[in-house]
């Protein structure tokens, strides 16, 4: 376990070290370098010169990406000259906000998701199975933006029991005291996910009805409540953790669309303006941020598929 472990971590340190090079080469990619992007066409050269010295630009690019690297680990992600605030400021007041959405969304998706597809595999083949198949289908060929836009007029406009703008505040708390105004952006963006899920649960599930333990455990007499539930279940679950570990962008790319649409005051929303405003240490910052939680999540959804099935830790 240690061994694959270790392994593990090494992998993800490499691939933390090629995002920030990605990042790094894109930052000098930006149109008339990064003083001019900044800067905006109206910075004189005196200005730019000024700003390329200030920051480190004028010197060699091994010693910037050294330079660049220190930054990172003092929590030093640039200034947004757009809002006149450190880049690592504005991520640390939005991401708890993004993390509040994604989670609760994900959970609510789970939920859903987890039931359906056993339903469909236990009902293989049955008009049930067809119907739920030909739903999954629907919400997973629907657009993000084209679902909220349905979500705010029925229940916003032609139904009006829900506020159509998200609730906002600085804390989580203040988030949560107006859980009303929470329920069409979770909704929305679970129900986007619920169509992955669901379809892979029904797949995890058949894959398992056919594997000896199942016909041991029907041989021995057990009930099939008992067996899809203590058996079945468990082990499809494990193909599942792995999915939302390599979901993470999947969801952030929600995210951004959801929290545009609903107002709701997280990174995909400082994303969205950012790029309206042409605000590039911030788009980098994300960029950076989410490239970085998707390492994490992949190295963790990786011990945890070692922690519930033994055999990948054998293999490793």
């Amino acid at each position: 376990m240690t061994g694959f472990l270790v392994k593990r971590f090494l992998q993800a340190l490499v691939v933390l070290f090629l995002v920030s090079v990605i990042v790094f080469t894109l930052l000098h990619m930006l149109p008339g370098g990064p003083a001019r992007a900044i800067l905006g066409p109206k910075g004189t050269p005196q200005q730019i010169e000024h700003f390329n010295h200030q920051q480190g630009y004028d010197r060699s690019l091994p010693a910037q990406y050294v330079m660049y690297l220190k930054r990172l680990f003092t929590g030093d992600l640039g200034e947004s000259f757009k809002l006149n605030s450190p880049v690592f400021e504005l991520l640390k007041q939005r991401l708890p906000k993004t993390l509040l959405l994604t989670v609760l969304s994900t959970v609510l998706a789970v939920i859903i998701a987890v039931p359906l597809g056993l339903l469909q595999a236990v009902r293989r083949g049955k008009a049930s199975d067809y119907a739920l198949t030909g739903l999954a289908f629907l919400l997973y060929a629907t657009p993000v933006f084209f679902l909220g836009l349905i979500m705010i007029i029925l229940f916003a406009q032609v139904m009006p029991i829900l506020p159509a703008e998200a609730p906002q505040g600085e804390t989580i708390g203040e988030l949560l005291g107006d859980f009303t105004g929470l329920i069409l952006p979770v909704v929305t963006m679970a129900f986007g996910i619920v169509a992955m899920f669901s379809r892979y649960m029904r797949s995890a599930v058949l894959d398992n009805l056919t594997e000896e333990y199942v016909r041991t455990a029907m041989a021995k007499g057990q009930s099939n409540r008992r067996i899809m539930v203590r058996h079945v279940l468990r082990n499809a679950l494990i193909p599942l953790a792995t999915l939302l570990g390599l979901y993470l962008p999947t969801l952030f790319s929600g995210a951004l669309v959801v929290e545009s649409m609903f107002n709701y005051p997280g990174m995909g929303l400082l994303f969205w303006n950012a790029a309206q405003g042409s605000d590039f240490p911030v788009l980098l910052g994300v960029t950076l941020v989410v490239g970085i939680a998707t390492v994490v999540g992949s190295l963790l959804t990786d011990i945890l598929y070692a922690v519930l099935d033994p055999r990948i830790r054998s293999v490793a």
